[in-house]
């Protein structure tokens, strides 16, 4: 497995936009196109304005199938047009790709 941790700086005044479009269409989105997010989070610091989350894949080539999937999917593509009237949600995004570490176990 591989985890893609994604950060967004959110737009201005948009953070509250942002976890409603994942909280009622993106989670059940990812989990339809195979990406279940393990965890989310908000920055401590508000000032900070970023959203994060990690995202479960079985490697590299299925994590890009699923996304070429999501980006194509009607209800996205719809969800997108209609939460971003007002102007983009998010003014940049960035992946870090990561895998467990062979010593360290969890219970």
């Amino acid at each position: 497995m591989i985890y893609e941790l994604r950060i967004y700086d959110v737009s201005p005044g948009k953070m509250e936009a942002i976890i409603e479009r994942f909280d009622n269409h993106v989670v059940a989105l990812f989990a339809k196109h195979g990406m279940p997010i393990k965890q989310f989070w908000v920055d401590a610091d508000d000032a900070n304005n970023r959203l994060y989350y990690v995202v479960e894949h079985r490697d590299m080539e299925a994590r890009n199938l699923n996304y070429e999937r999501f980006r194509a999917d009607a209800e996205w593509i719809e969800v997108k047009r209609i939460s971003e009237l007002n102007g983009p949600l998010t003014q940049k995004q960035e992946s870090i790709f990561m895998r467990n570490a062979d010593f360290f176990k969890t219970s």
